[in-house]
C-alpha cells in the first residue's frame, strides 16, 4: 500500500485588513464631518466613497477570501458595496432617472438594515480583538443614530451621530494602521487588544 502525500502551501500573500480599514475608516471619517455639519457633502466625499470606501474594500474582501477569511471576506466586501451604493442613493437622486428619490423612511430603513447587518457581525469580534470590536460597536451604533435621525429629522441627532461617526472612522484607522506597525516592527507597538 502507497502512503498519501500531502501537500500543504504555505500562504505567503500580505494582509489585506489594514487595507479595508483604512479604506472604510477614511471615508468614514469625511462623510461624518458632513455629518457633524463641518463639511459640504461634495465630490470630495462622493469620490471617497466610490474609489476608496467602495473598491479598496471590495477588493480587500476578495483578498481575505484567498486567505481563507470568511469574516473579512464578507465584512470588506459588503462594506464596500454599502459605500457604492450610498453614493449611489445620493447621486440617482440628483439624476433625471425617473425614479422618486429615496425617502427619509426609506433610507431609514435601509441604515437600519445595516445596523441590523453590523449587529450581526459584531458578535465574532468578540473573538478577534479589542480594536475591532470597538468598530463594529461604533458603527452599529452609528447606523441606528442616523436611522433615528431621519425618522425623526433631528438635525442636533444628526449633528450627534457625525461626531460618533468621526469616532467609529478614526477607530477602523487605528486598528488599519496599528497591523501595519505591528508587521513592520515585528512586535506589538500599536495595541489591538488580544481578547
Amino acid at each position: 500500500m502507497q502512503a498519501q502525500e500531502t501537500l500543504k502551501l504555505a500562504d505567503t500573500t500580505s494582509n489585506p485588513a489594514p487595507l479595508g480599514l483604512m479604506g472604510f475608516g477614511m471615508t468614514t471619517v469625511l462623510l461624518n464631518l458632513h455629518n457633524a455639519g463641518l463639511l459640504p457633502l461634495d465630490t470630495m466625499i462622493l469620490s471617497m466613497g466610490i474609489f476608496y470606501g467602495g473598491m479598496a474594500q471590495v477588493f480587500a474582501g476578495i483578498m481575505e477570501w484567498k486567505k481563507g477569511n470568511t469574516f473579512g471576506t464578507v465584512a470588506f466586501t459588503s462594506y464596500g458595496l454599502f459605500w457604492l451604493s450610498l453614493v449611489g442613493l445620493i447621486m440617482m437622486a440628483k439624476m433625471d432617472t425617473g425614479v422618486a428619490a429615496t425617502g427619509s423612511h426609506d433610507l431609514a430603513a435601509y441604515l437600519i438594515m445595516w445596523g441590523i447587518f453590523t449587529g450581526i457581525l459584531f458578535v465574532p469580534t468578540l473573538r478577534i480583538n479589542r480594536a475591532l470590536q470597538v468598530v463594529f460597536a461604533t458603527l452599529t451604533v452609528l447606523f441606528f443614530l442616523l436611522a433615528a435621525t431621519e425618522l425623526t429629522g433631528n438635525k442636533g441627532l444628526g449633528t450627534f451621530a457625525g461626531y460618533e461617526g468621526i469616532v467609529c472612522g478614526a477607530s477602523a484607522m487605528y486598528a488599519g494602521m496599528a497591523q501595519i506597525w505591528n508587521e513592520i516592527f515585528g512586535r506589538e507597538v500599536a495595541p489591538l487588544g488580544a481578547v
